[in-house]
């Protein structure tokens, strides 16, 4: 094997990896990500034990105890950019010998869970309901730039969409992790979810800036192809996905639905919506 360069794979002077600030040992193979770094403690509140705290920028670790299992939760801050670091990073922590620079010859997959908020595209999808996403839809680009392999029904949705939003690139669809589907989402609304590039203009919101396309929910609202219609939307979840598809890892992103976009509604108490949330992911992971 090569070693991959400096260059490339970034350590600080204490060994850890660079942008997370994690040594390999500080992290668990199960994970909680959230995406606000106050939300961290919303979780680990719930631990027995916290045998490490680590910050650095939007990412704060604590890898803790919950009925004897041994957790990690980790805060990402926003958007598919913040992903790609945090999945390559992680992967990197459990897969790559930090002394030798090389992949290790028997690869790790970790289990990920996002605890997310999202709004709802359908009114079927109502304020305060807990929706595990089988689906995601990239409309960034980030994997532009990466060997994705998609199944021909994956590609039919995005090539579609493509036609219908008038965009110059094809998005990109992946698929969640059917074991932990079954395993922690099992009774939760079953959701295709798009993930936007930022959070007004591409989810249709529009302040002093204005829409380029002033019916975009409604095509988001309305797309479908066969059985598949979009039913929530928010940042993060389609690159969780590919980057899991990517690396061998199992990922499945949860959404407490905190807005509905087509009654204008916001959820009076969101906080309770997503504690409600983490604690039936803290149990079932």
């Amino acid at each position: 094997m090569t070693a991959i360069p400096a260059s490339e794979l970034i350590l600080n002077p204490n060994g850890s990896i660079y942008h997370l600030n994690l040594l390999p040992e500080q992290i668990s193979d199960t994970i909680i990500t959230v995406g606000d770094p106050d939300r961290v403690g919303a979780v680990s509140k719930y631990f027995d034990e916290i045998e490490c705290h680590v910050v650095k920028r939007e990412f704060i670790t604590q890898t803790g105890y919950y009925k004897g299992k041994r957790i990690t939760v980790i805060s990402t801050g926003m958007g598919t950019d913040n992903i790609d670091i945090l999945m390559n990073e992680l992967d990197a922590l459990v897969n790559i010998d930090f002394v030798s620079r090389e992949p290790n010859p028997e690869p790790i997959s970790l289990k990920i869970v996002r605890i997310g908020t999202s709004g709802s595209l359908q009114e079927t999808v109502p304020l305060g309901s807990l929706l595990a996403s089988h689906y995601a839809v990239g409309l960034d680009t980030l994997m532009q730039f990466y060997p994705l392999e998609q199944s021909q029904a994956e590609q039919e949705i995005t090539k579609a969409l493509q036609e219908a939003l008038s965009i110059g690139f094809q998005p990109y669809c992946v698929n969640g992790s059917l074991h932990l589907i079954n395993q922690i989402g099992y009774d939760m609304i079953p959701g295709n979810t798009l993930t936007c590039p930022g959070f007004y203009a591409p989810q249709g919101r529009a302040l002093r800036g204005g829409l380029l396309n002033q019916q975009l929910l409604d095509v988001y609202q309305n797309f479908s192809l066969g059985d598949f219609r979009f039913t929530n939307f928010e940042m993060e979840t389609a690159g969780y996905y590919s980057m899991a598809r990517l690396l061998g890892h199992e990922v499945l992103s949860l959404n407490a639905i905190v807005a509905n976009r087509i009654t204008k509604e916001f959820a009076k108490d969101a906080d309770g919506v997503i504690d409600d949330l983490i604690v039936k992911v803290l149990e079932r992971i």
